[in-house]
């Protein structure tokens, strides 16, 4: 027996999820571990799991809403999670101002992360604070750049918020990390990947 051959893209599996529900596996398999770790990092293991999950069975029961003009469904995931996200932010918050307070990262030593070390010796619990002091939608867009590696167009898509709200708030919590952390330290949240612009 033949298997048969993968859909092409996102919008193509979630067509084909609503008249055979199996096909959205694809979705699944191709995107539950990048926004799992998203939000392992905002938040850590425990939570992170069920909101990951929380938010592929949300996708699964919307999907007939997609829109199939779009053949990667990571931003609209991501809008997902971050909305289901903000019900957990003051904990968040709170996990933030212990790191800066510590020097010790919470969620990555919650998930056994060698990395929490590095980060008590480089700039990380004043990251920390610096990110604690942001509004969340600020907060919000700034992770979604750095840690998910949305550009801006799939922010704004995530988000569903014009890429001019997109690019203001990540200039001014990009401004406002800066200024937290001191002139001469180095932003661990620069660009890392080019802007889409609109088109």
């Amino acid at each position: 027996m033949n298997a048969m051959a993968a859909p092409a893209d996102d919008a193509a599996a979630i067509a084909a999820s609503l008249t055979d529900p199996k096909a959205f596996t694809e979705v699944f398999e191709r995107h539950f571990d990048t926004v799992d770790r998203f939000l392992r990092r905002r938040i850590g293991a425990a939570v992170a799991d069920d909101l990951a999950a929380e938010t592929f069975l949300q996708a699964f029961e919307g999907r007939s809403r997609y829109r199939l003009d779009r053949p990667d469904a990571r931003p609209w995931l991501f809008g997902i999670a971050v909305n289901l996200l903000r019900r957990h932010l003051r904990r968040e918050e709170r996990q933030l101002r212990a790191y800066a307070r510590s020097g010790v990262d919470p969620v990555l030593v919650a998930n056994g992360d060698v990395d929490a070390r590095a980060d008590t010796t480089a700039a990380g619990p004043r990251l920390a604070a610096a990110l604690a002091e942001l509004r969340p939608a600020e907060r919000d867009v700034l992770l979604l750049y750095a840690w998910a590696d949305l550009d801006y167009a799939e922010i704004a898509e995530a988000l569903a918020i014009p890429i001019g709200t997109v690019r203001s708030r990540l200039s001014r919590a990009r401004a406002a990390v800066k200024e937290r952390m001191g002139p001469t330290q180095p932003l661990p949240l620069e660009d890392t990947h080019s802007e889409v612009t609109d088109g």
